[in-house]
């Protein structure tokens, strides 16, 4: 195989500040693993290279760092290694709740969690009313016959009653999994349906912006598709009621004492579905234990979060980020909840939140990072962010661009972090961290104790050159596997199916050999194959949309079957008053040949109305590139996981043209 030349060394926009081993988390936990392991590092490289090489050392010390507490201790860090099948703390029994509860014990008038909504006011939560919530919650549900093992299902914003339920659930040994209320019934009844739960939370409706949501006819059809249910919970929020529930109030009436179920460090804490964007959405089984070391470890080391510290990261429930944002409270963060349109009244509306509420991490799609830089938004000056300390950016690429925008606009003392992980793993893969420069473009490089690299075709390892993105160890948050999936074959396709033993995440990569940083170029599937040349969607993107003209683009590349070339098609979205004529077509192909190649150069460009995204901001190429090939958006893609339902409407009929001709 063929492939691109060598890339450019990355631009250095920012150097770790000078006292970030002495100020920051990770550099704690080094001084830390100096004092009591006699482990010193001179960097982030070797510390890396240790967590991977000595999986049992590293994570045993991210159980003694953060005092995990377990009812019964574990016998061994790993009783198997394998993969799949790598076997965790055997032995260990402990609860995920009682860690993220467990700073109410120490600072109960401390403030857990500020919602913001665009349905009702402002909440706030203290420490010690959210514990006391929870108990109530827990005997609650234990009273509608909720024990360890059933499933606890939501149709819920990211409100603090949604909260408040899962760690009920947690507490209980019960398993958890949740849907926002933007999807419809059927979505939601393929991913509930599978694992057969026996309670729901729903609400009525909701506002978004200012349009009111009645999602009752909703509620009422899950209802009918979900035979196992044996109670409806409703969560009031926004007009209306639901018919035959129980009410909210009613679930937490009464005092009750807090309490925590011991449970196998394996045992399920909720089950994650996957976008469903190529076929039935997976039922994705995390664990107590894994989660809790893993978020642990990534929110204190490479998110810098501690007591004292506010999250705020929009997100919807039906994403990891919410099961992330959740987990802020187990390293003593303060969390803020937001639920609505997150561009209404105006694109700013993120940062005004970041002001008020005095948030010290943001995390930002990098879609909307890019739209704030070509609306001209100077939040730095227009809002008191003296409080940030980082912006997390995930769901997509960020183009360099957009690294040397947020420099500009915020300059050293704010560390751009951008990641990539998924909900597989339920957390980064790939992302930075205080001690890692940030490079233009480029992601700093794999998390601890993640061994990830780039694979090509033949399983030989590679850099500076695009590959298979692959994780050659095990990992305590990979899934315990999927629900339903009783041999573990559908596990094993899903991510072993092309290097044994090895796990191959499905995103294509390159590894800058000068700076361990890496990009990701999007998903290995839709991966642009021209003459034997792979071309990574990202570049594309970064090229055609830094054009005044261009809001959003999508490019596929249709294959021959007879053995030739193919077509590379490209689809844009323009600029409101724009039209695509052949000036303009000049100028993309211009662009795309000068800055790339001749063979990035589509054989086609076409204007969409919208370029169809998931609810997380991933393009979907390889939808696209099925339905130009001739098949149904239904047999392709869940409506449900459409940012806008209809936006693949146009590919449809383009199809169906280009068929009858």
């Amino acid at each position: 195989m063929n492939h691109q030349l060598l890339p450019q060394r990355p631009e250095m926009l920012r150097e770790p500040a000078p006292d970030a081993r002495r100020a920051t988390a990770i550099g704690g936990y080094l001084t830390w693993l100096e004092r009591t392991r006699d482990l010193a590092f001179t960097g982030y490289h070797d510390l890396h290279r240790w967590s991977v090489a000595d999986l049992e050392g590293f994570w045993s010390s991210i159980w003694d760092y953060f005092d995990v507490r377990a009812r019964t201790p574990y016998d061994r860090v790993l009783g198997r290694r394998d993969m799949p099948g790598a076997e965790w703390f055997p032995g260990a029994t402990l609860n995920y709740a009682e860690h993220v509860l467990r700073p109410a014990g120490a600072a109960p008038s401390g403030m857990a969690v500020l919602a913001r909504s665009q349905t009702r006011g402002p909440l706030e939560l203290s420490w010690g009313d959210l514990a006391d919530q929870v108990a109530r919650a827990r005997a609650g549900l234990r009273a509608l016959g909720v024990g360890r093992g059933d499933r606890v299902v939501a149709y819920l914003p990211n409100i603090p009653e949604t909260l408040v339920a899962f760690l009920a659930t947690a507490s209980l040994g019960a398993i958890w999994s949740s849907c926002a209320p933007e999807f419809r019934a059927r979505g939601v009844i393929d991913r509930f349906s599978q694992i057969e739960p026996t309670v729901l939370l729903a609400i009525a409706g909701y506002r978004y912006g200012e349009k009111d949501i009645d999602r009752r006819d909703e509620v009422a059809a899950i209802r009918t598709g979900l035979p196992t249910l044996r109670h409806t919970v409703h969560v009031p929020y926004g007009p209306g009621d639901l018919a035959d529930t129980v009410a909210w109030v009613d679930l937490l009436t009464g005092p009750a004492e807090p309490g925590f179920d011991a449970v196998p460090f394996a045992h399920p804490l909720c089950v994650l579905f996957s976008s469903g964007t190529t076929g039935k959405p997976k039922a994705i089984i995390h664990g107590h234990g894994g989660i809790l070391l893993e978020h642990l470890k990534n929110h204190s080391l490479s998110w810098d979060l501690g007591p004292g510290d506010r999250m705020l990261w929009f997100t919807t429930t039906a994403w990891m980020m919410w099961n992330s944002l959740v987990s802020g409270l187990l390293v003593g963060a303060s969390i803020v909840m937001v639920d609505g349109n997150p561009l209404h009244p105006g694109l700013d509306w993120q940062w005004r939140l970041a002001e008020e509420t005095g948030a010290t991490l943001m995390g930002a799609s990098p879609g909307f990072l890019m739209a704030c830089r070509k609306e001209g938004l100077i939040p730095a000056k227009d809002h008191d962010l003296s409080r940030l300390r980082q912006i997390g950016a995930a769901g997509s690429p960020l183009p360099a661009e957009g690294f040397r925008w947020v420099q500009e606009q915020f300059g050293p003392g704010v560390l751009l972090n951008v990641g990539s992980g998924g909900t597989d793993v339920c957390t980064g893969i790939l992302q930075g961290n205080p001690l890692r420069p940030v490079w233009a473009g480029e992601i700093s490089g794999p998390c601890l104790g993640v061994a990830a690299t780039a694979y090509d075709e033949r399983g030989n390892e590679v850099t500076d050159v695009l590959g298979e993105l692959v994780i050659t160890q095990p990992m305590p948050s990979m899934p315990i596997g999927f629900w339903g999936d009783t041999d573990g074959s559908r596990y094993r396709d899903a991510y072993f199916d092309t290097y044994p033993g090895v796990w191959r995440h499905g995103d294509w990569v390159r590894f800058t050999a000068a700076t361990g940083s890496c990009t990701v170029a999007g998903r290995s599937d839709a991966t642009l194959n021209r003459g034997g040349v792979r071309l990574g969607t990202g570049e594309f993107y970064r090229i055609v949309e830094e054009l005044p003209e261009i809001d959003d683009s999508l490019v596929v590349h249709l294959d021959d079957t007879a053995g030739g070339p193919g077509r590379l098609l490209l689809f844009v979205a323009l600029h409101d008053g724009v039209e695509l004529d052949d000036a303009l077509r000049r100028r993309i192909t211009t662009a795309l040949r000068d800055a790339l190649s001749p063979r990035h150069v589509p054989d086609g460009i076409t204007a969409m109305p919208v370029i169809p995204r998931n609810r997380t901001g991933k393009k979907l190429e390889l939808p696209v590139k099925k339905i130009l090939l001739g098949a149904a958006p239904s047999e392709v893609v869940s409506p449900d996981t459409l940012a806008e339902p209809t936006s693949l409407a146009a590919f449809a009929a383009l199809a169906s043209q280009r068929s009858a001709h």
